[in-house]
């Protein structure tokens, strides 16, 4: 049985620092890091872009709360995609088997991080408009369920070693050779 704090599940939109927050908590706590995104793409070879590309969004969906489910064991920090708090199930899931850190950080800041000019993040547009107003959009719709969702909110905008002692701090947590 898994027991909370066992698995740090880190939700929030693209260019939240899902990532790299990740990786550095994880190595702060000497537990494993997982990325759904990246398990996705171990294992069907396709990149989320090209999952959407030839299967459909819905298709990604179900592909996305599945790699969830796989990657929940004990010992993990999860990074999440931004979309995976959409399906209630998911929202469920990691509530029941792990603490949710909620990273938010300003439209502009989020903004500035992907790079909506030269889409690096590699992610397929949702609405095909422009990517400020569809980021506005989407952290529009999904900030209310990641509030809903998370046990504790961290504000992102600053550094990454200031993101990870702030989550150490709301967990109560010390690094693991403290």
């Amino acid at each position: 049985m898994l027991f909370r704090k066992d698995i740090i599940y880190l939700v929030g939109p693209r260019g939240s620092g899902k990532t790299c927050v990740g990786r550095a908590l994880a190595g702060v706590l000497a537990m494993e890091f997982v990325d759904t995104d990246e398990h996705m793409l171990s294992k069907s070879g396709e990149t989320v872009a090209e999952v959407v590309a030839n299967h459909g969004w819905a298709e990604f969906r179900h592909r996305e709360s599945d790699a969830l489910r796989a990657v929940s064991v004990a010992g993990r920090v999860v990074a999440t995609g931004g979309g995976m708090v959409l399906a209630e199930a998911n929202r469920s899931h990691m509530r029941e088997t792990g603490v949710i850190i909620y990273l938010r950080a300003p439209l502009a800041e989020l903004c500035r991080r992907v790079g909506v000019d030269d889409n690096r993040s590699g992610r397929p547009s949702l609405t095909g408009g422009n990517p400020v107003d569809e980021m506005a959009a989407v952290l529009e719709e999904r900030a209310p369920l990641y509030e809903e969702t998370a046990h504790h909110i961290i504000d992102c905008a600053d550094g990454i070693a200031a993101v990870v002692e702030q989550v150490l701090s709301v967990l109560d947590r010390k690094p693991a050779n403290y």
